[in-house]
């Protein structure tokens, strides 16, 4: 037996360094995984709604960077919604809310008296309900009291303040919004009890899942969607283009 040849040929392996091969694989394992699952994961702007069918919803239409846009206009019926705004302005803006998003908050808080402002006369803002019952338990009744309130003509002012007070929002906190406002206090309540509005707004959040929205807020300029609490520059490069009559 040639025990040179042999000892020449082979090369061994001490087990704690076989055994330090192995974590640094997996550590590397563990990054390219960690990549993969949440590199894909949205950014902020919008809370999503837990509805994995509605993936090839209006997001789903936003442009890379570098490629041309590409506009998809979605019929968004916008009669019987509380708005504000001339009923003729040649811009339409619908919403799909949720009065628990802190992100609808956000834009209702930074953006929403700007971009009215930027365009008078111009803009009808719609409102549309999206509670995420999932991840906000006030979102579906808060929606509801809204719709008591515009019963009473007040759902904007109602709208303001349940923002304004969303870190405490419950039953109290709509009866007292309510009773600041002035409205009929039996009819609210009657209203509240009844459960008046419930199949509206489950209509309502049935079409945006439908329709594919994944996210509150997410807003239609003319049928053309736009997803998150945008700035109000992110509103004026659809708008813009818009009312000069350059998108198709």
């Amino acid at each position: 037996m040639d025990t040179t040849s042999n000892s020449e040929d082979t090369i061994t392996f001490k087990r704690t360094h076989f055994y330090s091969v192995l974590v640094v694989l997996a550590f590397a394992i563990g990054i390219l995984t960690g990549y993969v699952v949440w590199g894909a994961a949205p950014n902020g702007g919008q809370a999503a709604v837990d509805n994995p069918s509605a993936a090839q919803g209006p997001a789903a239409q936003v442009p890379a960077p570098t490629q041309s846009p590409q506009y998809t206009r979605y019929d968004i019926p916008s009669d019987g919604f509380p708005s504000i705004g001339p009923a003729d302005a040649p811009i339409t803006i619908a919403e799909f809310s949720d009065f628990q998003c802190p992100f609808c908050k956000r834009f209702h808080d930074e953006t929403f008296d700007a971009l009215m402002a930027a365009y008078p006369g111009k803009i009808r803002f719609v409102y549309r309900h999206l509670p995420l019952t999932s991840i906000h338990p006030e979102a579906f009744p808060s929606a509801e009291a809204s719709m008591c309130a515009n019963e009473q003509n007040a759902f904007w002012e109602f709208h303001d303040q349940i923002f304004a007070n969303q870190n405490r929002m419950g039953r109290d906190l709509y009866i007292q919004i309510a009773g600041d406002l002035g409205l009929d206090m039996p009819a609210f309540e009657d209203c509240l009890n009844a459960n008046e509005y419930k199949d509206l707004v489950q209509t309502d959040l049935d079409f945006a899942l439908n329709l594919g929205v994944q996210s509150t807020p997410t807003f239609f300029i003319n049928g053309l969607a736009i997803v998150g609490a945008q700035p109000l520059s992110a509103f004026q490069q659809i708008i813009d283009p818009e009312l000069a009559g350059e998108i198709p």
